[in-house]
């Protein structure tokens, strides 16, 4: 009989260490501050990412000047290639008719 009673009183006792908030908060010196980054933390991680975005554009601009250098010196060439005149519509006719422009 003793045992059961002793099994309430040990429930009662987990619940109450339960229901207790833990502070996590440590004991430090600086009394209430928040703990904040600095922004001096905060600036040199945005610099350093800049930084690694600036070498990979870097990249990017040199495989794209290599690709336009291929494109120029590639051979091909607009010669030879022949151009279809555009065709006129009636109204476009008529209209270069009546400016007098039909030697044209």
């Amino acid at each position: 009989m003793e045992e059961e009673e002793k099994k309430p009183d040990e429930k009662t006792e987990e619940k109450k260490t339960e229901e207790k908030p833990e502070d996590k908060s440590e004991d430090s010196k600086d009394g209430d501050k928040p703990k904040t980054t600095p922004l001096i933390d905060i600036a040199n991680a945005a610099a350093e990412r800049m930084e690694k975005a600036n070498v990979e554009t870097a990249k990017l601009l040199d495989r794209q000047e290599a690709l336009e250098e291929r494109r120029a010196l590639g051979g091909r060439t607009e010669a030879g290639q022949e151009t279809k005149p555009k065709e006129e519509t009636n109204a476009d006719y008529t209209k270069k008719a009546m400016a007098g422009d039909l030697n044209e």
